[in-house]
C-alpha cells in the first residue's frame, strides 16, 4: 500500500428531477385539473471517516465523484424519487478544505464522522403545485435545480498511538518491523523511509498503532529535507518515541541528536513537546564499552526521560520496550482525538435581495444581469412554456430591472444575459395575466 497523505477531488451533487406538467384525462372527466408531480431531490455527497483506510491512495486513481440525480415528476400527482446520496470514505484524521476559498470545512477524526460537502439540487415543482383559485389550470412547471459542485483538498494527519521520530538512518523502520506486523523498506543509507510507515502492535489483547515518521534533519521545520510534509503526522500521536543512534559511542553526538529533534519539533509546534514521550537508544549491539550505556542512562535521568536500550538486529530490549509502551499508553488519559476544525456542513445559498441586483454593460447593445436568484430561476424555468415567460417577466418588472436597463441606455432589441440565457430587451411588457407569484420572495415595496 502506497502512503498518500494529500489529494484533491471534485464532487458534483445530483441534479433535481424536473417537475411534470400534466392534466387529468379520464373518461367522463373532460376537464380534469392539473396533476403534474414534483421532481425528486438530487443526491447529496458526504465524506465519512473510517478506520479501514490508512492513506488517501484511492484518490490518486479517482478524483471526480457524482451523486445520483432525482427522477422527474410524473402525471397523476406522482413525485419523482430522490437521488441516492453518495458517501465517500476517507481515513480517520482527514482534514477537508475548500480548494477555491482555502477554508477548512472540517476534521474527520472518529470512525463514523460524516461531513456534508455538497447538497443535491431541489426537484422542480409540477404544475399541480401552482394551481390557485384564480389560475386553476396552470401550464407551468419547473426544471430541477443543479446540485452543488465543489473542489476539495484532503489532507491526512495520522491518528497513531505512538509516533517514532529520529534522525535519518537511526533504525526506526527496523524497530517498527520488530515491534509490529509492518514490513517497511530497510536499508543502510539515509532517507530510506520517504513516507510514514504504519504498524500494529498486538500485546495482551491490546492493539496499538505505531507510525514511523521519515527522518528529520536540522531545518526540517523550515521544510528542509522531507520537512513539513511529515512533521504534521506527529501532531495527533498520544506518545512520542524519540529514537537515538548509539553507534557513534559519543555522548556529544547523542546529545546533538536529541537537541536537533526537540528544536525542529518545537519550531514546528511547541505543543508537541508537551506530549508524553519515551527515549529509545537503538543499535546497542554496536556499543563498544558498557560504561557508555551507564553514561547514557544518567544523561536520560537528568533530562527527566525514561529510556530503553534496544537492538533491532539482536532483538535485545524489544519485549521490554513493547511492555513499556503498553504501560505508558494505559497511563495516558484518553479523551478522544481533538478535532482541529469543526464540521462545517454545506448549506444552500440564501435568496438574494433586490438590492443585490447588478447590471453590467458587456459590449455594444449587450448587458449582463448579475443576480444569483435570477440565475437560478433561469435554470429552473422552461421558456418553451408561455406561462413561464410571463411569470419571469413579472419578476423582472417587480425587481425594477427594466428601469435599471433603461437608465443604462438599453434600447429595444438589445441583448440581456442572465446566467447562460440570452433575452431580447423589449421595454414595457404587458404582463397583466393573473398568475400566482407566491414563490417569489420579494416584498411589495421592493425591499
Amino acid at each position: 500500500m502506497k502512503f498518500i497523505d494529500r489529494g484533491e477531488i471534485v464532487v458534483h451533487a445530483g441534479r433535481g428531477g424536473n417537475g411534470c406538467m400534466s392534466f387529468r384525462r379520464e373518461k367522463y372527466v373532460p376537464k380534469g385539473g392539473p396533476d403534474g408531480g414534483n421532481g425528486g431531490r438530487g443526491g447529496n455527497i458526504y465524506l465519512k471517516a473510517t478506520d479501514r483506510l490508512q492513506t488517501l491512495e484511492d484518490f490518486t486513481y479517482k478524483t471526480e465523484f457524482k451523486a445520483q440525480s432525482g427522477q422527474n415528476g410524473q402525471k397523476a400527482n406522482r413525485n419523482g424519487k430522490d437521488g441516492e446520496d453518495l458517501i465517500i470514505e476517507v481515513p480517520c484524521g482527514t482534514i477537508v478544505w475548500d480548494a477555491d476559498s482555502g477554508e477548512p470545512l472540517g476534521d474527520l477524526v472518529e470512525p463514523g464522522d460524516m461531513l456534508l460537502v455538497a447538497l443535491g439540487g431541489r426537484g422542480g415543482r409540477g404544475n399541480a403545485t401552482f394551481a390557485t383559485s384564480t389560475n386553476q389550470a396552470p401550464r407551468f412547471s419547473e426544471k430541477g435545480e443543479n446540485g452543488q459542485s465543489r473542489r476539495l483538498v484532503l489532507e491526512l494527519k495520522i491518528l497513531a498511538d505512538v509516533g517514532m521520530v529520529g534522525l535519518p538512518n537511526v533504525g526506526k523502520s527496523s524497530l517498527l518491523a520488530c515491534l509490529s506486523n509492518a514490513k517497511p523498506k530497510i536499508a543502510d543509507y539515509p532517507f530510506t523511509t520517504l513516507t510514514p510507515n504504519l504498524g500494529v502492535l498486538l500485546l495482551e489483547d491490546r492493539k496499538m498503532l505505531l507510525a514511523d515518521i521519515p527522518g528529520l534533519i536540522q531545518g526540517a521545520s523550515e521544510n528542509r529535507g522531507l520537512g513539513l510534509s511529515f512533521l504534521r503526522h506527529i501532531e495527533r500521536t498520544r506518545l512520542i518515541l524519540y529514537v537515538l543512534d548509539l553507534s557513534s559511542n559519543s555522548m556529544e553526538d547523542l546529545n546533538k541528536q536529541w537537541c536537533t529533534l526537540r528544536d525542529e519539533i518545537g519550531n514546528y509546534n511547541r505543543e508537541i513537546l508537551k506530549k508524553p514521550s519515551l527515549l529509545v537508544a537503538n543499535k546497542v549491539d554496536l556499543v563498544r564499552d558498557s560504561s557508555f550505556l551507564e553514561q547514557v542512562a544518567r544523561w536520560a535521568k537528568e533530562l527527566g526521560q525514561e529510556i530503553k536500550f534496544t537492538s533491532a538486529v539482536t532483538k535485545q530490549g524489544i519485549d521490554e520496550l513493547s511492555s513499556s509502551l503498553l504501560q505508558r499508553l494505559s497511563e495516558i488519559n484518553c479523551e478522544g482525538i481533538k478535532r482541529l476544525y469543526p464540521l462545517k456542513h454545506a448549506v444552500r445559498e440564501e435568496m438574494v435581495q433586490p438590492s443585490k441586483v447588478k447590471i453590467e454593460s458587456v459590449g455594444e447593445g449587450r448587458f449582463r444581469i448579475i443576480n444569483r436568484y435570477l440565475e437560478e430561476l433561469v435554470e429552473r424555468y422552461d421558456f418553451e412554456q408561455d406561462e413561464a415567460i410571463m411569470r419571469f417577466s413579472k419578476i423582472i418588472a417587480r425587481l425594477g430591472i427594466e428601469g435599471m436597463l433603461s437608465d443604462m441606455g438599453a434600447k429595444e432589441g438589445d441583448t440581456v444575459c442572465i446566467g447562460d440565457m440570452e433575452f431580447e430587451y423589449i421595454p414595457d411588457i404587458d404582463a397583466e395575466c393573473e398568475i400566482d407569484t407566491g414563490d417569489i420572495d420579494i416584498d411589495e415595496d421592493g425591499e
